[in-house]
């Protein structure tokens, strides 16, 4: 009976050894499992406000979730552009993208309402839209197609620069041509204000305005600014016709699949970073165009009245695409603009 007791405490002792191999073991797989890799598109330069925000965000992350996740932000679509690398998230052959809205009107038609000019009058009233219902409600539109949207980040109020006149209403706009992206309401818009829009891929704006192929280019101070467009253009007018975002974007099979506490955290790294993007940006906005007049830019900055009489030439734009946005969806829109002032 004492032999097989011995017996018994031998095979007990040495099964508590095998299991606990095996736990090390199974700790030690755990520990070696390779960072979940999270690539970012961005199609800026890596001076600007939203590649910054997205190296915010990789620290956020990587310091909350160490090991866990490896964020590596790309600059100057090295990705692809933005059309390219929002696809590549949807499909799930990349993680993520700082985009602006126009990739997606495509998937969501309602992420037009971005581009309706004049529609957003302030920072102010940028963050209400952002920050609130109507901003969660466009977001939300994106999941069904596959994209989760993380943060509103901003790409600001698009002013305009030529290198033939100084710009105080639509009739010094006449058969002007301006680089426009490959926009419809854009291009509408553009229209209705007498110009000649000329849509080309960004990375052949400088180029064009140095060969006098366009007169001018529409984009936020800060891309003129960082994008170097002094050296080549003469006037500025800060018409901020229109209010774009950034929008910061990942893949919802992939996000789904993370544990909720690791989404959590990923969501609220998100959004750290999207208020340090609009501070960022908004600085930039402000110190830029002192930097713009130091570089022999004249610019304009328009009264109220001049303003309105752009708004007035561009009614026929709203006429044309509330329908297709929805009616509803720019009355929330419009009263959430309303009601930040």
């Amino acid at each position: 009976m004492k032999k097989h007791l011995i017996l018994a405490a031998a095979l007990l002792t040495a099964l508590s050894m095998m299991v606990s191999a095996g736990g090390a073991s199974e700790k030690g797989a755990a520990a070696a499992k390779p960072a979940v890799v999270l690539k970012i598109s961005n199609g800026i330069n890596e001076s600007h406000p939203t590649y910054l925000a997205c190296v915010e965000f990789e620290k956020m992350v990587e310091s909350r979730l160490p090991g866990k996740y490896d964020v590596q932000v790309y600059a100057n679509a090295q990705l692809g552009d933005d059309v390219r690398a929002t696809e590549g998230v949807r499909m799930g052959t990349l993680e993520m993208v700082a985009t602006s809205a126009s990739p997606l009107t495509g998937l969501v038609p309602e992420f037009n309402v971005f581009d309706l000019p004049f529609i957003v009058t302030s920072f102010k009233a940028a963050d209400a839209v952002y920050d609130g219902p109507v901003g969660k409600k466009i977001g939300a539109l994106l999941e069904p197609k596959g994209i989760k949207l993380l943060a509103y980040y901003e790409n600001g109020f698009r002013q305009l620069t030529n290198s033939a006149r100084e710009v105080k209403s639509p009739e010094d706009l006449r058969g002007m041509k301006v680089r426009t992206m490959q926009n419809p309401i854009h291009l509408s818009a553009w229209r209705a204000l007498g110009a000649n829009p000329t849509p080309m891929p960004f990375s052949e704006v400088f180029t064009a305005m140095q060969q006098k192929t366009i007169d001018g280019q529409e984009n936020p101070i800060p891309t003129i600014y960082l994008s170097k467009f002094y050296e080549v253009q003469k006037y500025v007018t800060l018409s901020g016709h229109v209010y774009g975002p950034h929008i910061l974007l990942i893949n919802k099979k992939l996000f789904d699949s993370f544990p909720g506490e690791d989404q959590k955290i990923i969501s609220e790294a998100a959004q750290a970073s999207a208020l340090f993007q609009r501070e960022t940006n908004r600085k930039m906005d402000s110190d830029f165009v002192a930097e713009l007049k130091k570089n022999g830019m004249t610019v304009t900055v328009l009264t109220p009245e001049q303003i309105k009489v752009f708004q007035n030439a561009t009614k026929a734009v709203y006429d044309e695409w509330i329908p297709k946005i929805g009616k509803e969806l720019v009355a929330e829109f419009q009263a959430a603009v309303a009601g930040a002032k």
